[in-house]
């Protein structure tokens, strides 16, 4: 019986490959490509690596544009990556779940890294990682490929996040590739007209940018030699010069519920109204500008300028706010937090536990951040003009130089006592050892004159 079956297999399997077999002039069928995800832009780099990828990996190449508030012509964009090789191209508006899931948090946090860049393209890169991610999914891509250069922080940013999600998707960093060989525009311009491709040719773009709704970023050019002042007024693009804004500047209100900004100037709303505008308010006061040369995480410092005027505003709302809610123990913990938080998103850390436990932190402490905080604008300087909570921690009672049922002046002599019972004790002994800056002749202690 079973030599039986065997032949009897064999004649069915013999039977399938016969009515498989095509057909006299049919042409035989090509193998199944795989796909790849690129982080598509729509600039000279992901343009050349749409023709790139096809040649060197003779892959389906499906170019994903993540709008986070660039500001660009998605439908120009769509249009050229598809003209170029483009299997296929799809637009994401992620403008919204990127403040809402990634500037608010960070926001919350009070995360400013290096004491002076408030995160703008470090937040949006785990975003756009993940959101590359869920169409390597969809589309059941074998590999995630973008352009991000080998000594930038992005490309760490960008496969961080991809990892932390697929760790099985193959990552395609072009810079990094070893069938990869143009190192200038001049070469990938080339590229393309050996094609006869497009070009991408954009304005006046001779500072490396990157631009997104929270903020815009410039390096290159005369920032590359520390010594040289930026020339603000040929680089900058949303914020005014401060020494041009308006003299008399203005006021701004901004109310927040839980830590979060809800409406400005007594108007509710939604996050994208909210940024939008204030990005107008602060713009045209010159605020949020920064100079600074930072440590990049793979190890070498980059000097670069970043106009925040929106979030710039909203940092020093949310600050006061705190100030007013937090009692002196949590808010100065979370002080130092800021700085872990802050280096976590620059260096890419988003989607890791020690992140997530961060902000379990964070979000206990905006509970009672609600109320409103007002300020003054004026030539790129923020100052405050009053806030209001009804979580406020402040007790005029007690604070007034005026003496009040809740607090006597007499308390603080055991408190002193106390408290400086440590120092104390120590020059006591100092005293009695006649060595240290109690002794009776310290020379810790200068003779002053007495003319």
């Amino acid at each position: 019986m079973a030599g039986k079956e065997t032949v009897s297999d064999a004649k069915k399997a013999a039977g399938k490959s016969v009515k498989s077999a095509r057909k006299p002039g049919r042409p035989a069928s090509s193998p199944k490509k795989g796909k790849v995800i690129l982080a598509y832009s729509g600039g000279l780099d992901t343009t050349v690596i749409i023709p790139w990828l096809k040649e060197n990996y003779s892959y389906d190449v499906i170019a994903v544009c993540i709008d986070v508030g660039q500001g660009d012509d998605w439908k120009a964009i769509k249009a050229r990556a598809l003209k170029t090789g483009a299997s296929a191209c799809y637009v994401v508006d992620a403008r919204k779940e990127y403040i809402e899931e990634y500037i608010w948090p960070a926001l919350k946090a009070n995360a400013v890294y290096e004491d002076e860049y408030l995160l703008g393209t470090s937040t949006a890169r785990p975003l756009i990682g993940k959101i590359l991610v869920e169409y390597a999914r969809q589309e059941k891509a074998v590999a995630i490929c973008h352009g991000a250069t080998g000594k930038g922080n992005d490309q760490v940013r960008f496969e961080l996040a991809i990892k932390a999600f697929a760790p099985d998707l193959k990552v395609i960093a072009a810079w990094r590739d070893e069938k990869w060989n143009m190192d200038s525009r001049e070469a990938e311009i080339k590229y393309l007209q050996e094609r006869g491709l497009e070009v991408p040719m954009k304005k006046d773009q001779s500072y490396s940018r990157d631009e997104n709704i929270w903020h815009l970023s410039h390096e290159g050019l005369e920032l590359e030699k520390t010594e040289n002042e930026p020339n603000y007024r040929h680089m900058l693009k949303n914020t005014a010069v401060p020494e041009s804004a308006p003299a008399a500047g203005e006021y701004v209100k901004i109310e927040f519920e839980k830590g979060i900004p809800v409406a400005v100037n007594g108007k509710k709303m939604n996050s994208l109204e909210l940024l939008l505008e204030l990005n107008k308010i602060g713009g045209r006061n010159g605020i949020g500008l920064v100079d600074i040369c930072e440590n990049r995480c793979v190890g070498m410092k980059s000097r670069g300028v970043y106009e925040t005027p929106g979030g710039a505003i909203l940092y020093a709302a949310h600050r006061m706010m705190e100030h007013l809610c937090l009692d002196r123990d949590t808010y100065h913990y979370k002080q130092q937090l800021a700085i872990k938080v802050a280096e976590l998103i620059y260096d890419g850390k988003w989607f890791t536990t020690l992140f997530d436990s961060c902000m379990a932190f964070v979000d206990k402490t905006e509970e009672t951040v609600t109320g409103w905080v007002k300020l003054k604008l004026c030539r790129g300087a923020i100052r405050g003009a009053g806030s209001w909570s009804e979580y406020s921690l402040y007790n005029e009672s007690i604070a007034s130089f005026t003496t009040g049922d809740l607090y006597n002046h007499k308390d603080a002599e055991g408190f002193i006592t106390l408290f400086g019972l440590p120092l104390k004790v120590r020059a006591m002994m100092e005293q009695k050892t006649g060595r240290g800056q109690a002794v009776l002749k310290s020379k810790s202690l200068k003779k002053r004159p007495t003319e």
